[in-house]
């Protein structure tokens, strides 16, 4: 079979999410406003409006990037059915918080699909007009979340448009639909068409003709094409023909498509005229910016992509708000990776080298190969009387490995002066600016586990030698490595194992740096860093009685290392406490542990259902081992659990228990007291996941203690 897969798609599908992601931080201060309120007070908006510490999560990259999930996970795989974005849907979002917009049952159209799909209503109907009713149906999140379903097809629209019916018909129907299936086959076209009416008549030919959505898209281009000059022009004859006032609902789909299409032909195929224009016109800004953008990236590539202006600020950072903590720090270059992967699977092909090597055995690593990528590296300077001058840039002077490093510099530097060179393994609100669509995570990084990272001084360097270390937070400790005087024009592989910790908490991983040699009152540093990764098993421990409460804003709090799903979650005395009335979950750990050990020290303190969790994969995905009345069980979460194993254990209401689970492969061992529990699950096993802890039936539990042990 000859090759339709080029090398070229990986650059651009890495400028494709890169671009989404500028588009939704460049519009999402201003969302819902008016081109007339954005005028009176910017006048012209041709920069980022906020200057964010970090910027939270956002509905608009959450859904594409976890929906995605639903090839790995469906059933179907890449036979896609609506039904397994559905359950992508309800296996990562979290129950009516954070995510995305819960605005209410009818008020919130996703909302609405998911509390339908949550009580049994499958998709498609769980997004259709049929269920909903044409306004909530045809709002415009069938096109917000759809922009990796056209990444991941690159150069193939007709499958594009194909897997895009399926996830947009999860939450919606109509011209909802119409506008998801018309971005994902805009953006895979976009790989080997950069003719801007190409690409949207592309896109077109997938919809009905006759369709509102067409109709509004059609009547653009012919304004267009008989006033190419103004674009505000175009915009008031939007206004009066397609404005909000014409369409019922909080965010209907046609208004914001007619901007976006006013953006994309006026902008000249120019990609920051293009999303200034597009965000100038107000309204859903956020969304409509980041589709823009998405195309866009593709149409034009990293190249046509402003580093100053639209990359360096987001520094290739990325957070989320998932179930799953550790897929919630994720940065750009983590999710261009997981797209191209999908994307050669889809095609089955190879993936090119190194990106292959790269992407199977250490797909979240620090490695540099998109031009321009910085992977959320962050740098501080230590014991420096004044603020040094930091620059990072991506450069393909050196490489450890591959083609492309990442090359630093620092001055003043000063004797007594050490530079960090940095990736955050876990954040907590001190490091946002915000709390949008309320991010909380789990660490990327355990003790127990090494680092490994590489660093070159080049010749016009001055020396200095290099460790690597982390930062447990937990006691603002750093742990160091071996110290190496690196020899100028070699690269030099260090590494750090990070001992058994109890209660450890690592926040950053990376190289401090001191400068060596001759003492000079200044100088500066110059080096370059390749492959900082992670590997080895986590072996550590988690005291629940020291675990501390991160407030976000009064109603945004969270146990620091956790993720909840639903429930009471609380710190009192020496434990956590879970509580539901149906049912409450939460969630810690790595999403891709594989064999291990787990111990937790569980209380019951009221009703029957009292439980931790392995191999938790997400909301609907794990396995569940703990206490029902008179029982002792194991039970599978497939979208709702079912009983695998059971035991009599008369267990009490107050008594402390340790319920010791280790899975490997697909054998799950419990051993509780002088009970015990072995099975095999031979049916489509879960293999990989974190781990947590659940109530059910109107139950509470106390949490004292978990020890991890992965082997």
């Amino acid at each position: 079979m000859s090759s339709m897969m080029k090398t070229e798609y990986l650059n651009r599908i890495y400028a494709g999410w890169l671009a989404k992601i500028i588009g939704i931080r460049l519009g999402a201060p201003i969302e819902g406003w008016t081109y007339e309120k954005i005028k009176n007070v910017y006048g012209e908006l041709d920069h980022y409006p906020v200057d964010y510490k970090d910027f939270a999560a956002d509905d608009d990259s959450n859904g594409p990037i976890f929906f995605l999930r639903a090839l790995e996970d469906g059933k179907d795989k890449f036979d896609l059915s609506a039904q397994a974005v559905g359950e992508a849907l309800l296996n990562y979002a979290p129950f009516e918080h954070g995510f995305f917009w819960w605005g209410g049952y009818g008020i919130s159209t996703e909302h609405t699909a998911y509390l339908n799909l949550r009580n049994g209503i499958e998709a498609p109907r769980s997004g259709s007009v049929e269920q909903n009713g044409r306004t909530v149906a045809e709002q415009i999140g069938g096109q917000i979340f759809i922009d990796t379903w056209g990444l991941v097809c690159p150069g193939n629209p007709d499958l594009a448009a194909k897997y895009a019916q399926k996830a947009a018909s999860v939450t919606h129907g109509g011209n909802g639909v119409y506008g998801g299936i018309f971005i994902a086959a805009c953006i895979a076209y976009a790989f080997e068409e950069h003719d801007i009416k190409k690409i949207i008549n592309k896109g077109l030919s997938y919809i009905p003709s006759d369709s509102e959505y067409t109709k509004a898209v059609k009547a653009v281009i012919g304004f267009y094409d008989k006033n190419p000059g103004d674009w505000r022009e175009c915009f008031r004859y939007i206004f009066e023909n397609f404005g909000y006032d014409k369409y019922p609902g909080n965010c209907h789909i046609i208004p914001n498509i007619a901007v976006m299409i006013l953006g994309l032909l006026y902008g000249e195929s120019d990609f920051s005229r293009t999303i200034t224009i597009t965000n100038m016109c107000g309204w859903d800004t956020d969304c409509n910016v980041g589709n823009v953008a998405a195309i866009m990236g593709v149409v034009c590539g990293l190249e046509g992509i402003d580093y100053q202006k639209w990359r360096k600020p987001i520094n290739d950072f990325l957070t989320c708000s998932s179930v799953i903590g550790s897929l919630n720090i994720m940065d750009i270059p983590y999710g261009a990776s997981y797209i191209a992967k999908l994307a050669w699977e889809i095609a089955e092909e190879e993936l090119p080298v190194p990106y292959g090597d790269i992407i199977r055995n250490r797909i979240d690593s620090c490695h540099f190969e998109f031009p321009g990528s910085t992977h959320a590296i962050r740098i501080r300077t230590e014991h420096s009387s004044n603020t040094p001058e930091i620059e990072i840039m991506n450069t393909d002077e050196t490489a450890h490995s591959g083609k492309r490093s990442l090359k630093i510099h620092v001055m003043p530097m000063h004797p007594a002066n050490r530079t960090y060179i940095y990736k955050k393994t876990h954040y907590t609100s001190k490091d946002y600016h915000d709390s949008r669509y309320d991010p909380c995570f789990s660490p990327l990084l355990y003790p127990g586990q090494i680092v490994h990272g590489s660093i070159f001084v080049p010749d016009y360097g001055n020396d200095c030698e290099a460790r690597l270390y982390v930062h447990n937070a937990d006691n603002d400790s750093i742990i160091e490595g071996e110290k190496t005087v690196l020899k100028k024009g070699e690269w030099a592989e260090l590494s750090l194992h990070i001992p058994h910790i109890e209660a450890g908490l690592i926040d950053e991983a990376g190289f401090a740096v001191d400068m060596a040699g001759p003492q000079k009152s200044s100088m500066d540093l110059t080096c370059m860093i390749d492959d900082l990764y992670f590997d080895g098993k986590a072996d550590y421990s988690v005291d629940l009685a020291k675990v501390k409460e991160d407030t976000w804003t009064g109603l945004h709090r969270e146990i620091m290392q956790f993720t909840r799903l639903k429930g009471l979650w609380y710190l009192e005395g020496d434990c956590a406490h879970l509580s539901c009335t149906d049912f409450g979950e939460v969630y810690t750990g790595r999403y891709d542990w594989t064999n291990y050990r787990a111990v937790f020290a569980i209380q019951p303190c009221a009703g029957n259902g009292h439980f931790v969790n392995v191999r938790v994969q997400g909301a609907i995905r794990s396995y569940a081992v703990g206490f029902t009345a008179d029982k002792l069980g194991l039970y599978k979460n497939e979208n709702g659990y079912r009983k695998l194993a059971e035991t009599d254990f008369s267990w009490e209401l107050g008594k402390t228990y340790d319920l010791n689970v280790t899975a490997e492969g697909p054998h799950i061992e419990i051993k509780v007291t002088n009970k015990q529990i072995s099975y095999t699950d031979n049916d489509a096993p879960y293999l990989k996941g974190c781990i947590g802890m659940s109530v059910r039936n109107n139950s509470h539990c106390a949490y004292r203690m978990i020890k991890v042990q992965v082997y």
